[in-house]
């Protein structure tokens, strides 16, 4: 191999360092280089810049002694070459040299019979290529940071048909292979949408050696995480961009190919293709995943790869042997496993009876028989014969692949459909449960129709006693009171009748003891003699009398010497307005009544100080003024008592106003021909404002529909789904108002004439509530979507407050915090018992004092890292802060109390139709169809209420866990605490894995500098080691065992043992057998 030139000696070199600058064709003379910079005195200043240089190349300690050994002045050369190199960027040590120069490349056709140009192009890919092997990762990070990966992928994408099978493609491939040496330049590949794509498009080409390298770099991409995906969708656009009728087919047809000789270049085609296979059916979803590896194989053996593999075993190639002994032992162990499945040993893939015969007595007795009879039937309906009929069983097979692959992480080969099959699944196991239940409801619901029937009759039974009972309740409570305010009364009168009593008796005394003395006295007057005693008595008499004259007037209440009242007055008349006639005594009436309003109305009623006023009435019906009224109740005392409007009207020509404001619309004619009688069918009546008139007929005229036919919808809760979401909101805009509803019906006689937007507004305020039931048809509408969008931010907030409050990580990692904060910090900041959780986000503000790029972020990345490693997964334990992180609580209420608003509104008025009979009417469904969506909506929207209560007690649980005020902070403030903090956590993570993939870089180097000093090898042994290893890369390491076959070396060794295990038992059981025999 020649050596290098330039400065590259030294990384592999085995001559002692001699500056080559400018040999051309290595027989002419050194040409002095030109030194611009003067050359300092100072030895130890020329060491320094000479230093930075050598430290720059990464060179071993051998190469490193060696070239400080050179005198100052070649120190001088050689640093001032790289000066010039570092200050004009378009040397060929820097990679903007190599893009520009390939970039002109891929702009540039090649002219016929141009060997030479191709020549030096090729020379200066691999130049390119070389670099990229042996330069620093500098030079690899700068051309990635140019957009170098792009340069590579256009000039592939652009290249004209002699350059593709040029050597010169195969060169480019080279340098992706050579980039894709550093994890940074597979990153960046792996993160290229077509990067793939582009370098699968390479296959096309005739050339050989290029197909090999296509096929090692894809094989290698399989072996990377996230590779295996990629490298399959390429292979899927190759398809198209090859116009084959299946996925790899060109590599079979490759494979099979046949030669009169096996020469190099086929052979190592064959292995790579071979090597390919096995890396994409064992790799990526192929390592866990056996349908994965049934269903790619079966891919590969429905084009005929087993009669090529048959056929390469002539070849007698011992690499190309193993591949083809691993593709086969993997293939027999699957389709082991597969045998296993349904009870066999194996299971004929090529036979259709018997694959149908093997499913039909699989399923045979299983529930899941009428499907798989139902699938068979509709495979029958297809259509045979017809254009498309190949892609409609393709599209079958298709959805079926995807459905028996799909995993957890989603789909590993191509999916025709957006399909989420353990969600579809879910949802019909929920089906076919729901199916089941109901059926049970219903066989239950007849055995208790009839106890349903007398609950109901007995519940009205007893709301009927309670309402008896409570009215039974207070009569009650009203007679006790009563009687006890009786019997108190009672007690009293019968202390009065007892003392009435005692009086009447000593009365009665009195009185026959009068009786005789009357008697005597009496005697005494016939006889004519008068004696004492008799006067005496007589006086006594008197006296007695006159005792029980006053005793009567006190205890009975009557004044005996009073004169008889007057009689009383007649009763008045019944109404108001008659006067009654005056008493017989000659009583005056009362001032109320003698005073009169006007129209013989009392003076203080109401209306009397109303004034009617005298305004002309127009001869034709005239547009309205949309004016606002005042009040006649707040006329009084404003500027309105002073003004007459009636001697206006004197002033007015009437007629003129009439004809320019008349509610009819003028069609065609001229202004004379308005109210002759033949333009009356021409003229159409609007009253309503002319605006809002203008939006509402450019809404119905998008609508679309009839005034009856929208009615109808309306009456019955468009159950044909006339009436767009969409349409509905603007049909809110234009819902009559009571002012509109009172103009049009004083026109209702002349509906034919009404402008459309007019009648339109007319007939629907003709249909009971159209408000109300238009709003609960658009409540109807967005309902599933505003839960649809309410529910997840609830559950988002809920499980984020569940995580963060049970997360033993989090609290781990706050400790640990906490114990950093409390060693930083002294005095007052210092001795902390807790800190704000939005601390967490100022971690990252603290620098390292070492290395200013390091800050006390990436510290703690790191020592969770090494020291709690089980932290790394917090990540995952409160994942469900991102989501949570984006939900405001305040929009979140105002979405609720518009769900629950609705919901009391639509039930307001399911109330008010159903208390007017609202299913009288056939046409009106509303009772029927809102009473069945209040039913759902009430109970879907109760569970929403109830989660949504538990999530704002776990939200405030979980703030109060973290010390944080409840009323002071919103989810998306809180959770978003958490989501920047692993967001900075993860970048400080990848910064850590970044610093320790460079420290891991420089150790390497090291180990090998030691383990190169050890050695006693010859120097140009040393310079073979060396050079090796450095044109050698992880992505060449990749494609190298690959090729030879050991990336599945131990699983050939497993596989082997297996069969060696299985051939063993297999052997003891036939002489256990023999024995028993």
């Amino acid at each position: 191999m020649p050596t290098k030139k330039g400065l590259c000696w030294c990384l592999g070199g085995a001559r002692h360092p001699e500056i080559s600058y400018g040999i051309e064709n290595g027989g002419m003379t050194l040409k002095p280089i030109e030194v611009d910079i003067p050359m300092p005195e100072d030895e130890a200043e020329i060491d320094a810049k000479f230093s930075e240089l050598v430290d720059e190349l990464g060179l071993d300690k051998t190469h490193r002694d060696a070239m400080f050994s050179l005198s100052p002045e070649k120190k001088w050369q050689i640093y001032c070459s790289k000066k010039k190199d570092q200050d004009y960027p378009k040397s060929s040590s820097w990679p903007d040299y190599y893009i520009d120069k390939v970039n002109a490349m891929s702009n540039t056709f090649f002219p016929r019979d141009t060997e030479e140009e191709i020549e030096s192009r090729a020379k200066l890919v691999d130049s390119l290529k070389t670099a990229l092997r042996t330069q620093p990762m500098s030079f690899v990070l700068r051309f990635i940071e140019l957009d170098g990966l792009n340069c590579l992928l256009n000039f592939l994408k652009n290249m004209d048909y002699k350059t593709a099978q040029s050597p010169i493609h195969t060169s480019v491939l080279g340098c992706l292979k050579a980039l894709m040496n550093s994890t940074e330049g597979r990153t960046h590949v792996l993160a290229h949408p077509s990067a793939m794509d582009i370098i699968a498009q390479s296959l096309r080409t005739e050339n050989l050696k290029t197909k090999t390298a296509v096929l090692e770099i894809l094989g290698a991409m399989c072996l990377v995480p996230g590779g295996h995906k990629k490298v399959l969708d390429a292979m899927v656009h190759f398809q198209r961009y090859a116009s084959e009728r299946t996925r790899f087919q060109t590599l079979i047809s490759d494979l099979g190919c046949s030669a009169n000789e096996y020469c190099d270049d086929i052979i190592s085609l064959k292995t790579a293709i071979m090597s390919f296979i096995n890396a994409a059916l064992k790799y990526g979803a192929g390592q866990t995943h056996l349908e994965f590896r049934l269903h790619l194989r079966y891919e590969l053996l429905m084009l005929g790869i087993q009669p090529v593999i048959d056929k390469l075993r002539d070849c007698g190639n011992a690499t190309l042997d193993r591949h083809l002994d691993f593709f086969e032992m993997v293939r027999t162990e699957d389709e082991r496993q597969l045998g296993k499945k349904f009870d066999m040993n194996h299971v004929d893939t090529k036979s259709a009876s018997a694959m149908f015969e093997l499913l039909k007595k699989k399923m045979g007795l299983h529930a899941v028989y009428p499907h798989f009879l139902s699938i068979l039937f509709h495979l029958l309906q297809l259509p045979f014969g017809q254009q498309r009929c190949t892609q409609y069983w393709q599209l079958i097979d298709r959805i079926i692949q995807q459905v028996t692959l799909q995993t957890k992480e989603g789909d590993p080969d191509v999916s025709p459909l957006e399909l989420d099959v353990k969600k579809l699944v879910k949802q019909l196991a929920n089906e076919m449960a729901m199916k089941e239940v109901h059926q049970k409801i219903r066989d239950v619901q007849k055995e208790n129709d009839e106890l349903v029937a007398k609950l109901a009759k007995r519940d009205r039974e007893c709301e009927v006693k309670s309402e008896e009972k409570e009215e039974l309740m207070q009569t009650l409570n009203k007679i006790k009171a009563k009687l006890e305010k009786e019997t108190l009364a009672a007690f009293d009168a019968k202390a009065q009748l007892a003392e009435m009593t005692a009086r009447i008796n000593e009365l009665q005394q009195m009185v026959e003891l009068e009786r005789s003395e009357r008697m005597k006295l009496e005697i005494a007057v016939k006889m004519g003699s008068y004696p004492d005693d008799t006067k005496v008595g007589l006086s006594s008499s008197a006296l007695m009398f006159s005792g029980l004259n006053s005793l009567n007037q006190k205890n009975l209440g009557v004044d005996i010497a009073a004169p008889a009242p007057p009689p009383p007055p007649p009763p008045p008349s019944l109404n108001p307005y008659i006067p009654c006639p005056p008493p017989s005594c000659g009583v005056p009436l009362p001032p109320a009544m003698s005073g009169r309003g006007p129209g013989g109305m009392p003076a203080g009623f109401p209306g009397a100080a109303v004034r009617k006023k005298n305004i002309p009435e127009s001869v034709q019906p005239l547009k309205s003024f949309n004016w606002s009224k005042l009040p006649d109740n707040k006329v009084k005392d404003t500027i309105w008592t002073d003004i007459d409007e009636v001697k206006v009207y004197k002033a007015l020509d009437l007629d003129d106003f009439e004809r320019n404001f008349s509610a009819y619309q003028r069609q065609e004619g001229s202004d004379n021909d308005i109210f002759n009688k033949g333009s009356v069918k021409t003229r159409e009546l609007s009253v309503i404002d002319g605006r809002r008139a203008q939006n509402c007929t450019i809404l119905l005229s998008k609508l679309k529909m009839t005034n009856q036919e929208l009615a109808k919808a309306v009456m019955n809760v468009d159950a044909q789904e006339d009436i767009p979401k969409d349409m509905c909101e603007q049909l809110l805009k234009f819902v009559p108002t009571v002012e509109e509803v009172q103009m049009l019906g004083d026109h209702e006689h002349e509906i034919d004439q009404m402008a459309k937007a007019d009648r339109f507004l007319f007939e629907m305020s003709r249909i009971d509530h159209y408000d109300q039931r238009l709003k609960a048809l658009y409540y109807k509408k967005k309902f599933h979507e505003r839960m649809s969008d309410a529910k997840p931010r609830v559950e988002a907030v809920l499980e984020a407050s569940k995580n963060v409050s049970k997360s033993c990580h989090l609290r781990k990692l706050l400790e640990i915090v906490l114990a950093f904060g409390n060693y930083m910090n002294r005095g007052q900041r210092g001795n902390a018992a807790g800190f704000r959780i939005a601390s967490l986000n100022k971690i990252i503000d603290t620098k390292s004092s070492l290395n200013k790029k390091v800050t006390l972020l990436h510290y703690l990345a790191e020592v969770i890292e090494l020291r709690f490693p089980e932290l790394l997964d917090l990540e995952s334990e409160i994942i469900s802060v991102r989501e949570a992180a984006k939900v405001n609580l305040t929009d979140l209420e105002m979405d609720m109390n518009v769900l629950k608003n609705g919901l009391q509104e639509i039930e307001k008025e399911v109330e008010y139709h159903r208390s007017k009979g609202g299913n009288t009417l056939s046409a009106d469904k509303f009772v029927s169809v809102m009473h069945d969506f209040m039913s759902v909506a009430a109970y879907n929207f109760s569970e929403l209420e109830d989660q949504m209560t538990e999530m704002r007690e776990k939200f405030e649980k979980s703030l109060k866990l973290f010390g944080e005020e409840p009323r002071q902070m919103q989810p998306d403030e809180f959770f978003g605490i958490f989501d920047l903090f692993l967001s900075s956590f993860g970048e400080a993570k990848a910064d850590n894995d970044r610093f320790r993939r460079q420290k891991e870089e420089e150790e390497k180097r090291q180990k090998l500098e030691s383990q190169m000093k050890a050695e006693k090898e010859a120097k140009e042994k040393l310079r073979r080691d060396k050079k090796g290893s450095e044109e050698k890369g992880e992505f060449d390491d990749l494609i190298s065992a690959l090729r030879t076959g050991e990336v599945f070396g131990e699983d050939i060794a497993k596989l082997k043992r297996t069969r060696r295990r299985k051939g063993a038992t297999e052997a003891t059981r036939e002489r256990v057998c023999i024995m028993q025999a």
